[in-house]
């Protein structure tokens, strides 16, 4: 397999299209922070700040400076961001907000512990890129929150009741693992390898389940699967694969070849059960027994569930060197770049119906940011060229 093409495609998207496009678009030369609400050209159609976007951001910018061409306006560009989430996003209690306005004053409460999670990833970019003691210092204090809200995530912000089941979420233990990684990397701490160990722990052993051969996003606290709810039967294909790359690059850095072989027989069990074998693609929610699924939009195709499959079969195949995930690499590579890449502006889509047409043009809004896209295109590269 030659995959300089490939790597030709990647790179030319990342730096000649996407990195230019939040470069030029993103900035609040005036307040601080960033833009994160962009039409299909790039204008702003909504200045909110949510602070777990704005976090990504800094992280991506950062991470960029230090790992590849070293361009200081990326380093300006993630300073600035961490200067205006700093001095304007922290509640009394120490924890971040979820949104500002766009001048910075708080518009939502620090209900989500995942602004605390990329507030320790940004940061810690930051302090790699720059060795400056005060991002070290912010990335551990948001680490340590971040671990220290989990049983509780939402604190008194909580709005169900008591009679409500309690659940463990596969995305603050999946995210833990990957905090554990950045961390590491990063500040060049062992101090959270144990919580970084008992995430990946939980994630194989308690939302996975043999039996179905699917990963589950709740389970109840004591490893049981609740197959009665919509919320215990809840599959998310793509959080599983981007789960599973989190895994495989934690094995890999620990030479554990059994945790290697069993994330990989997971991707393989995620894409198995996600493909939408009509249309192509990965669905965005599934329900493990195919009964209806709350959400409206489980049938649509996301932009990240296609980025983290991307990532997830070039992991499985360069570690494994199973035919299968190439397969699926060149399967998933080929629909992605076909239905989500805008061809008159850079970025790509974000929204299309089951049939993988467009259904919002828009290219940045409440849930998409500068993240799952660049960090694809700049970690595939990694892989491939590893290759």
């Amino acid at each position: 397999m030659d995959f300089q093409p490939f790597i030709d495609r990647y790179e030319k998207e990342l730096f000649d299209e996407v990195i230019p496009f939040w470069e030029e678009h993103c900035v609040d030369k005036e307040f601080g922070g960033y833009f994160t609400f962009l039409d299909r050209d790039g204008s702003v159609y909504d200045t909110e700040k949510y602070m777990w976007m704005q976090w990504r951001i800094v992280y991506m910018f950062a991470t960029f400076y230090s790992s590849v061409r070293r361009e200081e306006r990326w380093l300006d560009i993630a300073r600035q961001g961490y200067d205006f989430l700093t001095a304007h996003g922290k509640s009394e209690d120490g924890t971040y907000y979820f949104a500002l306005n766009r001048a910075g004053e708080a518009t939502m409460a620090p209900s989500n512990i995942f602004s605390e999670c990329f507030a320790a990833m940004g940061a810690a970019a930051l302090f790699k890129a720059t060795g400056e003691e005060k991002y070290r210092i912010e990335a551990n204090s948001a680490m340590k929150k971040y671990i220290a809200r989990m049983d509780n995530p939402k604190g008194r912000w909580e709005k169900v009741m008591p009679a409500k089941p309690r659940r463990l979420s596969h995305g603050h233990f999946m995210m833990l693992a990957n905090l554990g990684v950045v961390m590491k990397d990063a500040l060049g701490t062992d101090e959270y390898d144990r919580d970084c160990e008992r995430a990946i722990d939980a994630v194989l052993s308690k939302f996975w389940n043999e039996e179905y051969q699917v990963l589950f996003e709740n389970v109840n606290p004591d490893g049981t699967f609740d197959l009665d709810s919509c919320e215990g039967r809840f599959i998310n294909p793509g959080h599983g694969l981007e789960s599973m790359w989190f895994v495989m690059n934690y094995a890999e850095k620990h030479n554990d070849p059994e945790m290697i072989a069993k994330a990989a027989k997971i991707v393989r069990a995620q894409l198995e059960f996600g493909t939408d074998r009509t249309f192509g693609g990965i669905y965005y929610f599934m329900d493990v027994l195919h009964k209806p699924h709350l959400e409206l939009q489980w049938d649509m195709k996301l932009w990240w569930p296609h980025n983290e499959a991307i990532l997830a079969t070039l992991f499985a195949y360069r570690l494994t060197r199973d035919s299968y995930f190439l397969d699926k690499f060149l399967e998933m590579d080929k629909w992605a770049w076909e239905h989500f890449k805008d061809p008159e502006y850079p970025e790509w889509f974000a929204y299309l119906n089951r049939r993988g047409e467009p259904t919002h043009l828009l290219k940045v809004g409440k849930w998409k940011t500068m993240f799952h896209l660049p960090r694809c295109l700049f970690v595939a590269l990694q892989q491939m060229r590893k290759m």
